[in-house]
């Protein structure tokens, strides 16, 4: 737990959500929270495993716009730390896969906000064909062209 600690200083977890999806190929995201309710993320697959994606928002940081993944899965115990400022999302890479998220900022509706997961612009080579999308996630729009990203 102190290293846990050290990673994020100064924060509480609290708020805790478990995600679960049936099919493989499920895309989940790209979400993320405007500042003032910007949070960190601490994301861990407990069941199956998928393709994890955090794409950085930060207008003042090196890396705006890109993009990394990784796999996390119940095999590899690995978790994600995911800053403020990031959209996050992911591809379920089996059936039947858990997620745990623990959330240092409380959810708040009127400041999420989302990316579509098949935006162009972002280039994420999903690892299987989209098999299912949330309506919400469908929704979202690409980036603007001139996206500003968020000021923290």
């Amino acid at each position: 737990m102190q290293e846990l600690a050290a990673l994020l200083p100064d924060q509480n977890i609290v708020q805790i959500n478990h995600s679960f999806s049936d099919k493989s190929g499920t895309v989940r995201g790209l979400h993320f929270q405007h500042p003032p309710y910007a949070e960190y993320k601490l994301v861990r697959c407990i069941a199956g495993s998928v393709f994890d994606v955090i794409v950085d928002l930060r207008c003042d940081s090196p890396t705006f716009l890109q993009h990394v993944s990784y796999e996390l899965s119940a095999e590899n115990n690995a978790m994600l730390i995911i800053p403020p400022g990031c959209a996050h999302g992911f591809q379920t890479l089996t059936d039947n896969t858990a997620l745990l998220y623990l959330h240092t900022a409380y959810y708040q509706p009127e400041a999420e906000d989302g990316i579509r997961a098949d935006d162009a612009r972002l280039k994420i080579r999903w690892p299987l064909p989209i098999s299912c999308m949330s309506e919400r996630d469908q929704n979202f729009m690409p980036l603007a062209l001139n996206y500003p990203g968020l000021k923290l």
